[in-house]
């Protein structure tokens, strides 16, 4: 459903961050997104950490943990 939803994502979409950061999809590369944060402020971030929700990245988070163990 994750990766379903990442390869879904385009420019203007609103996502999360696997840390927290909720900001707007404003470019998409090979492997990274920028998201523009604030106004003006923007971050180049990894396709693998951005999910549709607080909620999925928390889920996501507590299995890779659960997985390590």
């Amino acid at each position: 459903q994750i990766k379903k939803f990442r390869e879904g994502i385009k420019v203007g979409d609103r996502v999360v961050t696997a840390g927290g950061i909720y900001g707007k999809v404003r470019s998409i590369e090979d492997t990274t997104f920028s998201l523009e944060i604030s106004k003006d402020v923007r971050i180049t971030i990894d396709k693998g950490s951005v999910y549709p929700s607080a909620d999925e990245a928390s889920k996501d988070a507590q299995a890779q943990g659960d997985q390590s163990k």
